[in-house]
């Protein structure tokens, strides 16, 4: 069966809106299933022009539209379909007043106004507000928003909007209203509204200059004891934005709500942030390290939206990256100057090699400023988040910390209250410092990983190493490549290129400015054969190309000043071996010794006591996924063979180190969410996951004693991740209890699910089908969603690929059918099929097959049929 396509929208399209709203008064009469929604609009006609004014608006039942006051009649002064509005011969400049009705119950989309845990909760971005009242509902419609909400007190006794309330009373009927107002102009996608039975966590923040902000934390009765490390990352990003960027909060109260049904981490609603629980609440029992992490760095993340996304917002969807890249680079530097910078910055990087390299390289590629899309929801993207933070971040490199912020301030003092677009923070960048920035615009409008070559060549007559690097490809970047050359003693060299002079600011790395397709750069006074330490910090978003030999290769994991060069190095000597191995697995054969290899990690682990954040990373092998895209074409069960044979051989090599370091690690201090003690868990359970990959008894019984006797939930769950992979009874008593202590704890019953998704068991696909009938498993939850069907689509990568190609009938099946509950959620799954190129033809066929069958399939919304098409193209 064939369908009509939906039709794309372009950038090239865009146009400035016919009519401007100045300001949007809101009346809310809250009920579950019929919520009556009043929208006062003060309009003026943009330009001079006679054409109708379009609404947005749908699965709304309209009541009333009136006109300074007349009601308009329909078919004459107005016509409505299910998606537009459109008001026939409006005047000049007029008051727009519509009446609507809604169903916050049946709303499984949770797009618009939604029930969640018996609370009323809104989500706006991009296009939610549509499904609220009728609305130009685009970024560049900027409007003070004045809301009433009426509720029943008893059971909705919490009325929550944007801004100041400055009004709140006692109505007929047992019912209540307050009312909101922010002084700030806002798009439609910032609104939010929150009104239910909640606890409030209060506390408050003094501003650097002498004002008192109150800040709450709003979570179900019962949860507050769990939300004071959110509340302490709330007022260290207060803190940091003043610092770092100068930027200090404009309101006097703040707000967070935890809910447990949300299709995002967070959302940055003007002073009401709206977060998915699980970036809200956390104790040691509950929340592992990573948890934690992620807690401060979401929670800093929607603060600094404040300010890059908020005071400063995008011109249209197409410009998203220009506030979440920022913001993700923002929040990166904000966790980096809270943690172990090397250890963020390689966090970073591997997130950026997991997703977006791939994303780069296969169908769904688009450049950090898309061209075109069907449904903006396809378009929240790795690409648009985390490139985008590669290219904010490469305006620091290049410009230094003083010219970076300089760049910003001008670009917060040029725009304040303004909707604006990619180019405009690059020209600010670019005017505060008196640079040149006109090539760097090919980094937002080009799809793709750069691939960059490098060649170096010492002269040891001349004292002098020659560099060159090559961009391949048709469009040569503007890029910092930032270099180091370490000498024989382990140390680095000053660094001086040809014709300068060597003075106080002369430095051991220099960032060099490459932007022809070929360039080189000589370096003197180089007396010794140096071992090149290049892409320091990986000062840019590309592909790195460069002979090194093994021996080179450990020599920059032991020396290397470079934190991410040290951890880069381990891996590419890794990846090599796992890549000679696999090719010798398809000619019959062994494959070369892993000998250098665990002779680097053996050292490793000689000196991780003292760095154990960084060792456990540097003991970790590349993933799966990361080895298949080094392959034209992979056989993913073969990857994870050979990967588990080098685990198993290090393991048994290295037994007895591994043995020391895991008792040297045990914890004696109390429990505490610190770097400090996150580095040691880190370390003791990268050293535990080898002791389990040797496959002895003795390593079962770590795996239990650990499971059983731990006081937090990082190494119970690591233990339990592991156990998880067996198949002794013991490993099932262990699911079963844990199942049984957690069962009433939604966000710790994720987990459960997440790791029985991600085992390596024969049978996984079989106890993941199962469990989609588990009673705690719900399909319109998308953390429930995304832990079981999510974490075996992405996560698992040997079974989901299982050359039979029941895994992806079985994600076919979910996607389409969560697709008719919440079609952003059913897409986001179905983006794990879009990888069919990389694999050999048997799967990939069968993965076509599959999305061949979602494309014909009747009745699918827009959002899965552009990525279903798209994989195809």
């Amino acid at each position: 069966m064939t369908h009509a396509a939906p039709q794309p929208i372009f950038r090239h399209d865009y146009k400035a809106p016919d009519y401007l709203v100045e300001h949007i008064g809101l009346v809310f009469r809250l009920d579950a299933e019929a919520t009556r929604v009043t929208a006062r609009l003060t309009v003026r006609r943009n330009g001079t022009h006679d054409r109708p004014m379009l609404l947005n608006g749908e699965k709304l039942v309209l009541d009333a539209v009136r006109v300074d006051g007349e009601a308009l009649a329909e078919d004459q002064d107005y016509s409505v379909t299910d998606r537009f509005l459109s008001i026939a011969r409006p005047p000049a400049a007029f008051v727009l007043e519509t009446e609507v009705t809604i169903n916050p119950s049946a709303n499984t989309e949770l797009e618009g106004l939604y029930v969640s845990g018996g609370n009323f909760c809104t989500q706006c971005e991009p296009e939610g507000f549509r499904k609220i009242t009728y609305f130009v509902d685009r970024p560049d419609i900027m409007a003070r928003y004045t809301v009433r909400m009426e509720a029943d007190k008893a059971r909705v006794p919490l009325l929550l909007s944007n801004g100041n309330r400055i009004d709140q009373g006692e109505l007929a009927d047992g019912r209540h209203f307050a009312v909101w107002e922010d002084p700030f102009p806002k798009p439609s996608y910032l609104f939010a509204l929150v009104a239910g039975d909640l606890a409030g966590v209060h506390d408050s923040y003094t501003t650097g200059s002498g004002r008192k902000v109150d800040l709450s934390i709003w979570v179900q009765h019962g949860n507050e004891s769990k939300c004071a490390h959110a509340m302490k990352s709330l007022q260290q990003a207060m803190k940091w934005d003043e610092e770092v960027y100068g930027l200090e909060y404009d309101l006097d109260l703040f707000n967070i709500v935890a809910v447990d049904d949300f299709n995002f981490g967070a959302m940055e609603n003007k002073s009401l942030n709206i977060f998915n629980s699980k970036y809200v609440l956390a104790d040691q029992q509950t929340a592992t390290d990573t948890d934690y992490s992620n807690i401060a760095g979401i929670v800093a993340h929607e603060y600094f939206h404040n300010w890059s996304g908020n005071r400063v917002t995008c011109r249209d969807w197409f410009q998203l990256s220009l506030k979440e890249g920022l913001t993700v680079f923002r929040d990166q530097e904000f966790s980096a100057d809270h943690g172990e910078r090397a250890v963020e910055r390689i966090g970073d990087v591997r997130r950026l090699r997991a997703a977006q390299f791939p994303e780069d390289s296969g169908p769904l590629a688009h450049p950090v400023r898309p061209d075109s899309y069907i449904e903006i929801n396809n378009f929240y993207t790795s690409t648009v988040y985390e490139k985008g933070a590669e290219v904010v971040r490469m305006y620091r490199t290049l410009l230094g910390a003083r010219g970076y912020r300089k760049g910003t301030d001008l670009y917060f003092q040029r725009h304040d209250g303004n909707a604006v677009t990619c180019d405009d923070f690059r020209a600010a960048m670019a005017d505060a410092n008196g640079a040149d920035f006109g090539q760097f615009e090919r980094w937002y409008d080009t799809a793709g990983t750069p691939v960059v070559k490098a060649q170096g060549q010492w002269d040891a007559e001349a004292g002098t190493y020659a560099l060159t690097l090559t961009q391949e490809g048709d469009v040569a970047r503007h890029m910092p490549v930032a270099v180091g050359l370490i000498g024989a003693d382990g140390r680095d060299l000053r660094l001086r290129l040809t014709g300068e002079s060597i003075d106080g600011a002369d430095s051991t790395t220099r960032v060099l400015e490459l932007k022809q397709k070929e360039e080189t750069f000589i370096f003197t006074s180089v007396n010794t054969r140096p071992v090149p330490s290049l892409l320091r910090g990986f000062s840019a978003p590309v592909k790195l190309e460069m002979e090194e030999s093994d021996a080179d290769l450990a020599f920059r994991l032991a020396h290397d000043s470079d934190g991410f060069n040290r951890w880069e190095a381990g891996q590419k000597l890794a990846t090599r071996l796992l890549l000679a191995r696999l090719k010798a697995a398809e000619a019959g054969s062994n494959g070369p010794s892993a000998e250098p290899l665990i002779d680097a990690l053996s050292a490793v682990l000689d000196s991780g006591i003292r760095e154990p954040a960084f060792a456990a990373l540097a003991l970790t092998l590349p993933g799966e996924g990361y080895i298949a895209e080094q392959l034209a074409t992979s056989d993913p069960e073969q990857i994870h063979a050979v990967r588990e044979a080098l685990r198993r051989e290090i393991a048994d090599t290295l037994w007895d180190k591994l043995q020391a370091t895991y008792a040297a690690t045990q914890g004696h201090e109390p429990f505490a969410a610190t770097p400090a003690q996150a580095g040691r868990r880190a370390l003791r359970n990268a050293v535990l996951a080898y002791i389990a990959a040797a496959g002895r008894r003795e390593a079962l019984n770590m795996l239990l004693a650990q499971y059983q006797d731990s006081d937090n939930m990082t190494e119970r769950l690591a233990a339990l991740t592991l156990l998880a992979d067996e198949t002794a009874p013991e490993a099932e008593a262990a699911l079963e209890d844990f199942h049984t202590r957690w069962r009433m704890n939604p966000l710790v019953m994720g987990k459960w699910f997440a790791i029985q998704a991600a085992s390596s068991r024969e049978d996984t696909l079989a106890r993941v089908l199962k469990l989609t009938q588990h009673p705690a498993f719900d399909a319109r939850n998308p953390n429930k969603v995304y832990a079981l069907i999510g974490g075996f689509a992405f996560s698992n990568p040997a079974r989901f690929n299982k050359a039979d190609g029941s895994g992806y009938r079985f994600l076919a099946e979910q996607a389409l059918a969560i697709d008719k509950l919440n079609p952003s959620v059913g897409a986001h799954l179905l983006e794990s099929l879009s990888r069919w190129r990389r694999l050999e033809p048997g799967r990939a066929s069968l993965m076509q097959e599959e999305l061949r069958r979602v494309v014909a399939t009747a009745g699918i919304s827009s959002d899965l049929y552009e990525i279903a098409s798209k994989s195809l193209a």
